[in-house]
């Protein structure tokens, strides 16, 4: 989800563009992007050209303030990866 939402945020609004940024499948894409839409943390709007209706998503106050929270928190918890040795 917040790299949905950062991906959004630094520019890409194309459905298949934000599905290639965050590296996952046409359909989990798709529905991420309605649950986004659905808590309001991302806004959907159509472009209307070439005879054909373009899905374009921008992110939400609410979704820019939910991002810089989780980013916020992540700096304050420090997660440290132990490397085993045999």
């Amino acid at each position: 989800m917040l790299a949905t939402l950062r991906t959004v945020k630094g520019g890409e609004e194309k459905p298949t563009r934000i599905m290639y940024a965050v590296n996952m499948a046409y359909f989990p894409t798709q529905r991420l992007l309605e649950s986004l839409v659905k808590q309001g943390l991302l806004s959907e709007r159509f472009e209307t050209g070439s005879g054909r209706s373009k899905k374009r998503y921008e992110i939400t106050e609410k979704g820019s303030n939910a991002l810089a929270y989780f980013e916020k928190a992540s700096e304050l918890i420090e997660i440290e990866t132990i490397s085993r040795s045999s």
